[in-house]
């Protein structure tokens, strides 16, 4: 009897599904390539062809130019090979996706990075029981688990407010954080113009252009330093102490990470005013999770990945660890 999922490859540079012959989030050029995500550790350019969602797309083609694209929209099912393959909302970003994998009767999802907190830039993640859960662990250890969204953003702008002759300035991740904050901070009230650094210009741009209204942007280049005194400035986290910030009024540094948490990440970047915002499951999230999809065995591609086999133990699921490479951290 062959072994559950032996139709599914795991190598260094990424998942390879045998009777596609296709693969999810690969780290090289490949013929057929299935991509979860914008982010640059799990989209490449250089593919022969690309399955992904037509927002996905749409960010490769700002990041890495024209790709030979095939649109997939969150539920539509397409066939390779013997094959059925769908996409449905992860909540990670724009246009996320896990990758539903349908053959011979087995179910494998490729959860790809994915996070369970309500995300006004995003469709949110949808529960698909299956056979094998291919999960990310970013935050796989007990000691993550995120405060509520609102609460962070109400903690930037009382700092704000009360120092109205400085600006704030966040280090946001410029896929999916820096816009996902800026429309938190519009559903909090904050109608003010934000203010951005020239790298997040692109991004913000399509994401208004996919629909996501992020309320009136300004470019803080060529900005008088009094106009910016009382603003939020939104940058990537390696602008916030280079020469570009020095000319900003006495910024407050922040940054929106869920590496926040620990109190030396945020010393080492000199941050003054952490925020935990995440776009990665916390530790409950991700075991919840698991516990909601119910599969039989669980794979693990990247991150805290011993915690959560021993918590997969503990609960009687059999798992293992993948060990594909080119996956990071990020800045979260």
């Amino acid at each position: 009897m062959a072994r559950l999922g032996s139709w599914i490859e795991p190598f260094p540079e990424g998942i390879y599904v045998k009777p596609a012959d296709a693969w999810v989030d690969p780290s090289r050029p490949k013929a057929r390539a299935l991509v979860t995500h914008g982010h640059a550790d799990h989209a490449r350019g250089g593919h022969e062809a690309v399955w992904a969602t037509p927002e996905t797309l749409a960010i490769m083609g700002v990041r890495y130019g024209q790709q030979n694209e095939q649109p997939v929209a969150y539920g539509e099912t397409i066939r390779l090979g013997e094959v059925d393959v769908s996409f449905v909302p992860a909540g990670h970003v724009l246009g996320s996706a896990q990758i539903v994998l349908d053959y011979k009767g087995e179910r494998v999802v490729v959860s790809g990075d994915y996070k369970r907190r309500p995300d006004p830039t995003c469709e949110p993640f949808v529960v698909t029981p299956c056979d094998i859960f291919i999960t990310e662990a970013t935050f796989g250890l007990p000691v993550f688990r995120h405060p509520g969204t609102g609460s962070e953003i109400d903690r930037l702008l009382h700092r704000l407010h009360a120092e109205p002759e400085r600006c704030v300035l966040v280090g946001a991740y410029a896929l999916g954080k820096a816009q996902r904050v800026i429309r938190e901070l519009r559903d909090r009230g904050h109608d003010a113009p934000i203010y951005y650094h020239g790298a997040m210009e692109r991004l913000c741009r399509l994401y208004e252009e996919l629909g996501v209204n992020l309320g009136e942007l300004r470019p803080a280049t060529g900005a008088a330093k009094d106009d910016l005194k009382g603003h939020i400035i939104i940058s990537p986290p390696s602008a916030l102490n280079d020469r570009w910030s020095r000319r900003l009024p006495d910024p407050v540094t922040a940054m929106a990470s869920g590496w926040m948490r620990i109190r030396q990440r945020a010393r080492q970047r000199n941050v003054e005013l952490p925020l935990v915002i995440s776009d990665h499951s916390d530790w409950d999230e991700l075991t919840q999770t698991i516990r909601e999809v119910a599969p039989k065995e669980v794979w693990i591609t990247h991150g805290r990945e011993d915690a959560l086999m021993h918590w997969c133990m503990l609960n009687q699921i059999k798992s293992r660890e993948l060990n594909l490479v080119g996956y990071e951290d990020e800045d979260d």
